[in-house]
């Protein structure tokens, strides 16, 4: 009777080890996705925060060259500087900057400059890929979000 006890208490020590060694690639890829997860939703905050500033500081009165394209270019480096993400790739798109003419089918707009700046946010989780005892970890390439603001771009203050 000694020896049967001696050895199940052997045996249910093995037991455990067993549990945890299984478990233990489980737990690291779900902890990967929560970090991810995390991080993913603290540069959206910021890049809600910061494009719409961006946009707003920047992108309506805009200094110098008095082109969308350069506003853009204004707007997207002033996101990249105070957002300071690695993972992180940002792109500013505008849209309906140009004057409308008489010869396009409306005769009398009533502002001709809105601009529409489409702000977009792609992150890219860490790491790519791994696989450990059998449980793989494989991200989407890229996250995305995107936030767009509709200004006029010669008269501060004026948001659609």
């Amino acid at each position: 009777m000694i020896a049967s006890v001696a050895s199940e208490g052997r045996v249910s020590r093995g037991q455990m080890v067993v549990e945890f060694a299984a478990l233990m690639p489980v737990v690291i890829v779900v902890a990967l996705v929560v970090f991810n997860l995390c991080r993913f939703v603290e540069a959206c905050a910021a890049f809600d925060r910061i494009a719409l500033d961006s946009v707003i500081s920047q992108g309506v009165s805009p200094p110098g060259e008095q082109s969308a394209l350069a506003s853009a270019g204004q707007v997207e480096s002033h996101i990249k500087s105070a957002l300071d993400m690695r993972s992180c790739e940002v792109s500013v798109a505008v849209s309906g900057a140009e004057p409308v003419g008489i010869g396009e089918g409306l005769t009398f707009p009533v502002s001709p400059l809105l601009a529409t700046y489409t702000c977009t946010l792609k992150y890219h989780p860490w790491p790519g890929s791994f696989v450990i005892a059998g449980v793989a970890f494989s991200p989407p390439v890229t996250l995305t979000h995107v936030r767009s603001l509709t200004v006029d771009r010669f008269r501060p203050g004026v948001v659609v």
